[in-house]
């Protein structure tokens, strides 16, 4: 088995990928290589993914069950007692800090079927963040982004802009506190919900007015349970239920016609009601009524002037999958640009502020209650259908980058990924469009393009008067896609794995032990 074992593998982040194919060296799954690669980013990649962030995931095994792992955290039971005078969510500080469930999902995804215990990858990521990595182009445009708010927070600028300065490209990123922290959660994975690291960031919220107390972190646990699936356009098609916005993706399928295809100007008016739809359904189904038909459906009211604040996609997606017939999809993020502007000193980690995206309407899914979770931009998409080849199967197992955008990219690339006679690189290179509004710099819901689009969007765009504005070039807003291909056909599998040109990333097919590798096949 070893001699002919193949794990491809796409990550946003080349040290992230060079972690997953030493995992690979060492015997790990593709559920091992996605784990390392997934560690090693919270470390070069702490502006869009950090210990202080969630997970939500899709595993396949090689049986053929698909599992989604919702590792998103609740409010803390005392935030009502803060949020009595707010007119609407706070966006940056404590209190949109809901627990941390990144750690948690890993280790759900460790007991679903890696070889290699968790600990491992940790201890290779506390290696790398306490000897220093180079920061990337996309670190740098993320501080100076924030750069107000990186001076702000003592935690932000000691490690991104030491002496005031702020880390340029080709710089080195120390970050010794979160290194210990690393190799702390590698002996005990659980010490951030109930040891010293939870005892710290509850001190550190709580400094800043938080309501989080310890009884909050201990409560957290990844819930492992079926994917949710649907039937259409020729394939089966499998998303992550509530709290992630994966039924609106589903919705969109139903936009698609029988071959799988779907034109420009049917999938813009899918995914205006799918906006609608999310802002309408989307929520908590343990603590609110949430309609997953209706975002089936893609039903809805206008979500036009509601108070949703921007998801400005700093978020990573890691796919692998191999001939053993794991596959999996792991989306990881701190939902701002370095989450809730504040990195706990003590731990080096930075907090995410998903509970910006509660309500403070009491009639909303999305209500802020206590120990409830916020709706989540988080999509992960795994995709089985009949390939042009006669009597094969292709796989495609994807995710991405994109904010509350990731339904509407993923819709526009998902034909194409599922047709093995097109490139998967020339797919994710291909001009995109989204919707949005704050979360894309617009003022209201606007379509915004990259150059290139398909002439008939911008078309059907003027005709029902929706706003447009273009991005000059290729943009990070339109996603950092990450996607591996699986086609089995006549006995035999062949991987494919691409990672989106936006990003600093690659796609990997690794044949073990060799350690020969190929960049993207395709």
């Amino acid at each position: 088995m070893s001699g002919t074992r193949t794990v491809a593998l796409a990550a946003p982040h080349r040290a992230a990928v060079a972690a997953g194919e030493r995992a690979i060296a060492e015997g790990g799954n593709a559920l091992d290589a996605a784990l390392a690669a997934a560690a090693m980013l919270t470390v070069v990649y702490p502006h869009q993914c950090a210990l202080g962030g969630d997970l939500i995931a899709l595993v396949r095994t090689p049986s053929g069950e698909t599992f989604s792992v919702l590792s998103a955290g609740a409010a803390p039971r005392d935030i009502l007692t803060a949020a009595a005078a707010w007119s609407t969510m706070p966006r940056q500080g404590a209190h949109p800090v809901t627990v941390p469930g990144i750690v948690a999902g890993w280790l759900a995804l460790e007991r679903l079927g890696a070889r290699l215990p968790l600990a491992a990858a940790l201890e290779e990521a506390a290696a790398v963040a306490e000897a220093g990595t180079e920061v990337s182009p996309g670190l740098e445009r993320a501080i100076d982004s924030r750069i107000d708010a990186v001076r702000a927070d003592p935690g932000l600028s000691a490690v991104f802009a030491p002496g005031g300065r702020p880390l340029r490209t080709a710089d080195t990123l120390v970050q010794p506190a979160l290194a210990a922290t690393l190799r702390r959660l590698a002996a005990d994975p659980n010490d951030i919900y109930t040891g010293a690291t939870a005892r710290a960031l509850v001190e550190g919220l709580r400094a800043a007015g938080g309501t989080h107390d310890l009884a909050d972190f201990a409560a957290h646990v990844a819930e492992v349970g079926p994917s949710l699936e649907i039937e259409a356009a020729g394939a089966r098609w499998y998303s992550a239920p509530p709290p992630s916005v994966g039924p609106v993706l589903l919705g969109l399928v139903s936009a698609y016609n029988d071959a799988g295809q779907v034109d420009g100007p049917t999938l813009l008016d899918a995914a205006l009601r799918g906006v609608d739809a999310r802002g309408a359904y989307l929520g908590d189904p343990r603590t609110a009524p949430v309609d997953v038909a209706a975002m089936l459906s893609l039903g809805g009211r206008d979500p036009r002037g509601g108070d949703e604040p921007p998801a400005q996609g700093d978020t990573v997606a890691v796919t692998a999958s191999d001939d053993e017939g794991w596959g999996v999809t792991i989306i990881q993020s701190v939902f701002h640009t370095f989450g809730c502007g504040i990195l706990e000193p003590v731990t080096g980690i930075v907090l995410h502020n998903r509970g910006a995206a509660f309500s403070l309407d009491p009639e909303s899914p999305a209500r802020l209650t206590p120990g409830s979770r916020p709706p989540h931009t988080l999509c992960p998409v795994i995709v089985d259908s009949s390939a042009i080849v006669e009597d094969a199967v292709v796989t495609v197992i994807a995710g991405c980058q994109g904010g509350r955008a990731q339904p509407w990219i993923l819709s526009q690339l998902l034909p194409a990924l599922r047709d093995s006679d097109v490139a998967l690189d020339d797919t994710l290179a291909f001009p995109r469009w989204v919707v949005g509004d704050v979360d894309l710099g617009q003022p209201q819901l606007s379509l915004v393009v990259e150059p290139g689009v398909d002439p008939l969007v911008l078309d059907r765009a003027h005709a029902i008067d929706l706003p447009i504005a273009h991005f000059p070039g290729p943009d990070d807003s339109a996603g950092h896609v990450q996607v591996i291909r699986r086609t089995v056909a006549a006995g035999s599998t062949l991987l494919e794995a691409a990672s989106d040109p936006r990003a600093d990333g690659a796609g990997i097919v690794v044949d073990a032990p060799s350690m020969h590798h190929r960049e993207d096949p395709t």
